[in-house]
């Protein structure tokens, strides 16, 4: 008889450990370990061989086949972000800060499908039936033919989705209230996580069901559970944004049917989350162009171009060490553009607390960001505005170049589709074989270095101190 091993698991990476230990060589994290019954493997070349084991048919790479069939939410900003709907038999989880919109949007989508016709399951383990009813009573979608459940036992879910053989979407919320009673760990560690979302996946793929997984995050804003949950699925989207702002982003991080990166764009309303068709237009409507330290960025997620404004204030520090606080982009970043400031232009900001801003909720990583970011510091620096109707795209370097940034055209056709005039760019996008062609009415200003964008507010303000004849 084999004898009974049992193994140390990290509850916040899934490292498994040989032994007890206080603190997890993988993460660094204390206190995470708990004892797991190991699975008994059996021995050697023969026993692996008896269990009976095919042969695996090898294909060349030619050959065709057709794309997936597609299931549409009947939101177009969903469907935008999983690349065009819910592929059957796919299984995407979807993760957010508590109270974001996760259940909201889902129970959307979930009871706008059910209304075209399909079978679609909604099995909630934090609510109570009555509380998802009263939700959808507030969005209007009481009337919608959705199937409701609310259970945490994956053996009863799993049993009744065997019964379910037209289901076609089946929504899960969420995956860390689930438990399997042969495991001892309680729900919400890392080996019921594992093997819940396991289970459901293999049910997903062989009864055809669209999956969706509702995820918790952690306080730095990753999936809670195990990493492997992310490679198990299909797809992962995030929903980004604040709680108490209107805006949320849902952005795919992950998509094997579609791309990565890609936004969708809401607002939270007394009837739901509304999806936004021209999140620009949104994210530049309470900005006024006449205020120093503001800049329009041009920016690119996924494929869609995306305009927002960019602010900046600078005030005196009050003594010690400056203060830089930074909301929608990286901190580092951003010392790294004062120190080219200072270093190549001559600028004195070290001594200032700086405080910056992308106005809407929206989080910015691309580094085309620079330019924006540099403008709007330089604007509040020098007390003069930029010019209203004027966008900014380029990568700063550490020697002041401004770099070439990919799809400048899809900027640039955004700005002027809003009504921009004006476009400062890197030059080498505005030169040569890859020239981006400028769109009618749009003047572009090209830019080989960052001194370039300084000069202009520099004579300004020389021009201003100047007294009169």
């Amino acid at each position: 008889m084999a004898k009974d091993r049992s193994r140390f698991v990290c509850q916040s990476c899934g490292a498994v450990h040989p032994k007890w230990q206080g603190r997890c060589d993988a993460c660094g994290g204390w206190n995470t370990m708990v004892e797991e019954a190991a699975e008994a493997r059996p021995a050697g070349p023969a026993a692996r061989a008896a269990g009976g084991g095919r042969r695996v048919a090898f294909v060349g790479l030619t050959g065709s086949a057709p794309p997936p069939p597609r299931i549409p939410t009947g939101i177009a900003e969903l469907d935008r972000v999983l690349g065009g709907g819910l592929v059957p038999a796919s299984a995407v989880l979807v993760g957010g800060d508590p109270g974001i919109g996760k259940s909201t949007i889902l129970l959307q989508a979930a009871a706008r499908i059910a209304q075209g016709g399909p079978r679609v399951l909604y099995v909630s383990g934090e609510e109570a039936v009555e509380q998802v009813r009263l939700r959808a009573q507030r969005l209007g979608l009481a009337d919608a033919p959705l199937g409701l459940a609310a259970a945490t036992a994956l053996r009863d879910i799993a049993a009744s989705l065997e019964q379910e053989r037209d289901a076609a979407l089946v929504v899960i919320d969420s995956i860390q209230t689930l438990w399997l009673d042969s495991l001892d760990s309680a729900p919400g560690t890392v080996a019921q996580v594992r093997t819940c979302a396991a289970e459901l996946i293999r049910l997903a793929k062989t009864r055809g069901f669209a999956l969706v997984l509702i995820g918790h995050v952690t306080k730095e804003g990753t999936l809670a559970g195990p990493r492997v949950l992310e490679h198990m699925v299909d797809a992962t989207l995030y929903f980004e944004g604040d709680r108490g702002h209107q805006f949320r982003i849902l952005r795919a991080v992950k998509n094997r049917y579609g791309a990565t990166d890609e936004i969708g764009v809401f607002e939270m309303t007394e009837r739901g989350l509304v999806e936004v068709a021209n999140p620009s237009a949104l994210f530049l409507a309470e900005r006024r162009g006449n205020i120093a330290g503001s800049a329009v960025f041009a920016g690119l997620e996924g494929t869609r171009p995306v305009l927002v404004e960019v602010q900046a204030l600078l005030a005196p520090s009050a003594g010690g060490s400056p203060r830089r606080q930074v909301v929608g982009w990286d901190q580092g970043r951003l010392s790294m553009l004062l120190a080219v400031l200072e270093a190549r232009c001559g600028m004195t900001l070290g001594m200032n607390d700086v405080y910056l801003n992308i106005a809407g909720g929206l989080r910015i990583a691309e580094p085309a960001a620079d330019l924006a970011v540099a403008a709007a510091l330089v604007s509040a620096a020098t007390d003069r505005p930029t010019e209203a109707e004027c966008v900014y795209f380029g990568e700063i370097g550490l020697s002041g170049e401004v770099r070439q940034v990919a799809q400048a055209e899809a900027r640039l056709r955004e700005a002027q589709k809003l009504g921009f005039a004006a476009a400062v760019l890197p030059r080498r996008v505005a030169r040569g074989a890859g020239r981006a062609a400028a769109p009618d009415g749009l003047r572009l200003s090209e830019i080989g270095h960052v001194a370039d964008l300084v000069a202009p507010f520099a004579a300004a303000g020389q021009e201003r101190r100047r007294p009169a004849q």
